[in-house]
């Protein structure tokens, strides 16, 4: 089989990844800056892990999911640390309690919550007969980790630039579903507190139980409750039977994905040699990007995108895709996807409940000519994007497109706009988000936007572009990232 040279693009959610390369190895390094530091100044000892189940009564049963949750791309544990800084970094914050204690107040707003999030403290499975996931609602409980860091979060950059390695001394690790002989954990969380007082919340959350909207819900309830609140501001809503594929499935004119490239397209794949590195694009080169393409895509006629301003999405979007492509040195006679995945919480009929919080998105696709993507006008690029997705948001694609997935599996998740980093816990916002993607989907090489760390306060408003590629490719992807800052913008 042909390895397609795919893109894989959260709109609401902004993910892209890539497939994993086969053939090549599937091991990672990280070149984040700092990282050598970080990792060496940060030592966790972890307390022993609790079950915490739910502090009332909560029902039994087995619940079924939904075609996208069942998409066999997304069952997995994903996990995300939220740095929530000392208290005199926030004038929020508040008290002693927190500053001592976070993992005992965490702990308690997490069983309260469960109460309300009961299939989290339940085991997943896989039905023998038809293999369709199952929440066994177990009460069975969540894994939580409390540990503690003998250094300052000042001192190790607010876990900026952090490798992997070191981000996952602060997530707790359970034993594989075969090691405990039942299902796995829907939730797994570790509270770090550090010496400054400060602390970090480490998650892992199964994504065929919750999108990035449904995590961000779930856990400003376990902030709310944890905060003194008697019950969560937004009520979870289950109802996956929205979600079903009917038999048969709606007729609707879905993009035939070609096959594309194989590996020798690029010289640099398939590789073992694969790293990490984060790019923080200021809210001024955002704007610049997006006034350029759309000065070129007024004056030319190339584009059927539609009328309107280009988002960041479209416009980062197209300058990201095509800064790989050229990294890599992809074959400009083949062709290249970009695959964007649209929300549809609102465009359903009636719209899902706001308390849903299953996956809810669909992928618009985009096939290019890698001539075109490399050497065309990149305005072209972000309103093709933009077409797509508009086409996506149609109530009867989304019909045809859960239908689709009985037969293949597209899926992306969130990290940008999904609202984590808005969970309050003890009035404090987080100021730093760090994900850890390396093992997401089953492939290694993907890049995600994400909010950048709010210690610099220059980067409001901006994006910090995490990307995977092999060693030999990262220069030239640097230079291209290097050249948003010097107009013309995205010019060969």
């Amino acid at each position: 089989r042909k390895r397609r040279d795919e893109v894989w693009w959260d709109e609401d959610p902004s993910l892209l990844y890539w497939p994993k390369h086969r053939g090549g190895a599937q091991t990672t390094k990280s070149t984040a800056p700092m990282a050598s530091q970080v990792s060496k100044m940060l030592m966790v000892e972890r307390q022993g892990a609790v079950m915490v189940s739910p502090s009332g009564p909560s029902p039994p049963g087995v619940l079924p999911f939904s075609t996208i949750d069942n998409d066999p791309n997304i069952d997995l544990i994903c996990q995300a640390v939220f740095v929530y800084g000392a208290e005199g970094e926030d004038p929020a914050a508040d008290g002693e309690s927190w500053r001592s204690d976070p993992a005992t107040a965490i702990r308690e707003g997490l069983a309260s919550a469960l109460v309300y999030y009961y299939p989290l403290a339940g085991r997943l499975r896989r039905d023998g007969v038809d293999g369709k996931l199952r929440v066994d609602c177990t009460s069975e409980g969540v894994p939580f980790s409390p540990a503690t860091a003998s250094c300052t979060l000042a001192s190790v950059d607010h876990l900026d630039g952090a490798d992997e390695g070191t981000a996952q001394q602060l997530v707790f690790q359970p034993a594989p579903a075969g090691e405990t002989g039942g299902g796995h954990p829907l939730l797994i969380m570790q509270v770090t507190r550090f010496a400054c007082g400060g602390f970090t919340v480490g998650l892992g959350l199964s994504h065929a139980v919750c999108d990035g909207f449904g995590a961000a819900q779930f856990l400003r309830a376990v902030a709310e409750l944890a905060g003194g609140q008697r019950e969560p501001s937004v009520k979870p809503v289950w109802e996956r039977w929205r979600l079903v594929a009917p038999a048969p499935a709606p007729e609707w004119q879905l993009p035939v994905i070609p096959e594309l490239d194989p590996p020798e397209g690029s010289p640099h794949l398939p590789s073992s040699d694969l790293v990490h590195r984060c790019f923080d694009v200021d809210s001024g080169s955002i704007k610049s990007l997006k006034r350029a393409l759309q000065e070129e895509f007024d004056g030319s006629r190339h584009g059927s995108g539609g009328g309107g301003s280009f988002t960041t999405m479209e416009a980062l979007g197209a300058f990201v895709w095509r800064s790989r492509f050229r990294a890599l040195e992809m074959n400009p006679d083949g062709k290249t996807h970009f695959c964007l995945a649209v929300g549809i919480r609102n465009v359903m009929d009636p719209p899902l409940p706001e308390g849903y919080y299953g996956n809810a998105f669909v992928g618009a696709h985009v096939v290019m000519a890698g001539r075109d993507l490399c050497e065309g006008p990149l305005s072209g690029v972000a309103a093709a994007i933009r077409e797509r997705k508009t086409a996506a948001k149609a109530a009867e694609y989304v019909g045809a497109y859960v239908g689709m997935l009985e037969r293949a599996s597209l899926v992306v998740t969130d990290w940008r706009h999904m609202g984590l980093a808005a969970a309050s816990f003890g009035g404090r916002r987080a100021v730093n988000v760090v994900a850890l993607p390396w093992d997401m989907f089953g492939y290694v090489d993907l890049c995600i936007f994400m909010p950048p760390s709010r210690v610099d306060a220059a980067m409001e408003g901006g994006v910090r572009v995490r990307v995977c590629l092999p060693k030999a490719a990262m220069a030239r992807f640097q230079g291209e990232m290097v050249s948003l800052r010097q107009p013309p913008l995205g010019q060969p």
